[in-house]
């Protein structure tokens, strides 16, 4: 049974055309005309038109950066989109004569994730996805976590230091403004200005305006700054997952972004600082911690995924 994964972001909207394991048959991207609902759903009309060309398709998923209601057919909200209260299965599912399923892009990729990477033999996991922001998805008993309005799992918005730094949602102290990328680079700023063991982050920093690349090249490099800032990270990532670890006991948290290509010299931070902050220290199950195995494709496959099991259950109900 084949399905389509569509993955609309602020730049891009990439497609692909996914089998029953996962498997990308067929893929295209475009621009993303962002400021218009209009464009956007033109877009997604040809590529899935495009796409689905010659086969048989059972189902459209979408996955969308913004709040998804509980029965996934509108967004109510998408920083990045001209999205406000879209019925956009509804356009959809009249244009295309397909069965839609839109979702969040966090727990797309997530459940892509648990369906064919890094998750895929555990009933219960936590996506941790460290870009610009902080994203997520939790699984819990083999079964997506959405929440009772379809907004849960906004991890990156949970308060870790009361009146804490400002955030983008409005609110002070979330995650997301301390294991962040753009947490990272404000403590690699941090350490060049102490000097000592930032001297090559202020080395660096003279010549240009330290961003992703240059970290990650230090990163790898083993610079003893870079390190320090990678390590700072780890440790609020690691003290955030103990929280979360104690309310859903996954048996794995998964780490992506493009902070997680640091391995292990990121996984082990976070390790020390979820065993230091869990409740019953000695006594409570320790989660694996790995790497996202699913990267530029796990939106798209989770998407076509969802849409499938939707097609799956629909033919269940009509043969009873």
């Amino acid at each position: 049974m084949l399905a389509i994964g569509i993955d609309i972001g602020g730049t891009k909207i990439a497609g692909a055309l996914v089998d029953e394991d996962g498997a990308i048959l067929a893929e295209t991207r475009v621009p993303s005309p962002a400021s218009s609902a209009t464009l956007i759903e033109d877009s997604v009309v040809a590529m899935v038109q495009q796409l689905a060309a010659g086969h048989e398709v059972a189902g459209v998923g979408v996955a969308a950066a913004g709040f998804i209601d509980a029965a996934q057919s509108t967004v109510y909200y998408a920083p990045n989109l001209s999205w406000r209260n879209e019925p956009f299965e509804a356009k959809l599912t009249a244009r295309l004569g397909l069965p839609v399923v839109i979702e969040n892009d966090a727990n797309a990729a997530g459940w892509a994730e648990f369906r064919f990477g890094a998750g895929r033999l555990v009933s219960d996991m936590v996506v941790l996805t460290i870009g610009t922001g902080v994203g997520g998805a939790i699984v819990t008993g083999d079964a997506l976590f959405r929440g009772g309005f379809g907004v849960g799992a906004e991890i990156g918005h949970m308060r870790v230091v009361p009146g804490g730094l400002p955030c983008g949602c409005g609110q002070r102290g979330c995650i997301e403004q301390y294991a962040s990328g753009r947490a990272l680079l404000r403590y690699a700023n941090e350490l060049a200005d102490a000097g000592g063991i930032g001297q090559t982050l202020a080395e660096r920093r003279a010549a240009a305006p330290l961003d992703g690349a240059v970290l990650s090249e230090l990163i790898m490099a083993e610079d003893g700054g870079a390190l320090a800032a990678l390590r700072q990270l780890g440790g609020w990532i690691g003290q955030a997952s103990a929280s979360l670890g104690a309310i859903l006991d996954p048996q794995i948290f998964v780490i992506g972004g493009g902070v997680a290509q640091s391995g292990e010299l990121l996984l082990d931070p976070i390790r020390q600082a979820y065993i230091e902050h869990i409740p019953a220290r000695g006594y409570h199950p320790v989660p694996e911690f790995t790497i996202a195995e699913l990267v530029n494709d796990a939106g798209v496959v989770g998407a076509a995924d969802l849409a499938r099991i939707s097609a799956e259950r629909r033919l269940r109900g009509v043969r009873g």
